[in-house]
């Protein structure tokens, strides 16, 4: 192991990348939307809810199961978004990282 000072240069390097990263993803925020703009969610980028808005024209007493069904597509939509997001950020994290072979 002829560069292990190279290797662990590249792993702190890499470990302040994966911090600036998950601290960026917890920042980052997208919107799913379902039934036209009638049901709207937001979630960081770990996937967690940080918010939700209704329009008030769907909330009908007999037509809940409508509005929870909107409800789980936006929700859907903006996870699929933040999924998205999050790959793209830290694959730019690993992809950086390039470990040599040292098995030869």
């Amino acid at each position: 192991m002829k560069n292990i000072g190279e290797l662990m240069k590249q792993a702190h390097s890499m470990q302040a990348k994966m911090t600036e990263a998950q601290n960026e993803l917890s920042q980052h925020h997208e919107t799913g939307n379902s039934g036209g703009g009638l049901v709207a969610i937001t979630l960081n980028g770990k996937g967690e809810m940080t918010s939700i808005k209704i329009d008030p024209s769907i909330v009908k007493e007999d037509e809940i199961d409508i509005m929870e069904d909107l409800i789980i597509a936006a929700y859907n939509d903006a996870k699929k978004k933040t999924d998205s997001y999050a790959s793209t950020k830290m694959g730019g994290v690993t992809n950086s990282l390039s470990i040599p072979n040292l098995f030869n």
